[in-house]
């Protein structure tokens, strides 16, 4: 799976913002997609004594959300950490993972932001429109906004605010737990990207999508240390 999008990763900080600037523009914020069979959750992790990088991507099947396949890819980090600029660091070596998938997802869930993002164009964002597919991001912190506390039961939601306009929701997974940020990544609505989320977590607060990517780089990177 290649992305249909492709541009260099060697970016100063300015160039990388005015890039981002850019792709925000081709951003679809509606339903583009037919059924959502598979679907498939992305991370990264990193080693904390050399430069070494994980990453994964793992696929589920849309209804039993069983994993169908997995791809691990190790890298090196190319980019620095700067607040705002996180997917120039983390899509490389995804990219890299896509590269090697068998199962083609429908839609993509990012442990990330999409359009919540000051530029509007998080890490969720800037995947959906390199590969044109669709993709949510799910934040377990708020990068930026303003918010009520949604209710404390299941699926209870509040929209997230900047200057007047909705950028994400708010949304209690489970009962009596934190919840999470969802914002449109690519070709989805809000409140789409809202009910897959919720379908996604039957049993935690992290989407399974989220949940077996994370579990699958810090395995990989543990073994590898």
């Amino acid at each position: 799976m290649d992305p249909l999008i492709k541009h260099t990763w060697n970016f100063t900080e300015s160039e990388a913002v005015d890039l981002q600037k850019q792709l925000a523009l081709k951003v679809i914020q509606n339903d583009q997609f037919n059924k959502i069979n598979y679907i498939a959750g992305v991370d990264v992790a990193y080693s904390e004594d050399t430069d070494k990088l994980i990453a994964a991507v793992v696929i589920l099947e849309a209804t039993s959300l069983n994993v169908v396949e997995s791809v691990v890819v190790e890298d090196v980090s190319q980019f620095p950490y700067i607040p705002g600029l996180f997917s120039f660091r983390e899509l490389p070596p995804i990219i890299k993972a896509f590269e090697k998938l068998v199962t083609i997802p429908d839609l993509v869930v990012c442990d990330g932001q999409g359009i919540a993002h000051p530029r509007r164009f998080g890490l969720a964002s800037h995947l959906g429109v390199l590969f044109n597919i669709p993709t949510i991001g799910c934040g377990k912190t708020r990068l930026l906004g303003e918010n009520v506390e949604p209710e404390s039961s299941r699926g209870s939601c509040s929209p997230l605010i900047v200057d007047d306009q909705v950028i994400g929701t708010v949304l209690r997974t489970q009962d009596n737990v934190k919840p999470i940020y969802v914002s449109i990544g690519h070709k989805i609505s809000l409140p789409t990207a809202r009910e897959w989320i919720l379908k996604l977590c039957p049993k935690y607060r992290l989407p399974e999508t989220t949940r077996q990517a994370d579990q699958l780089v810090r395995k990989t990177l543990a073994k590898d240390s």
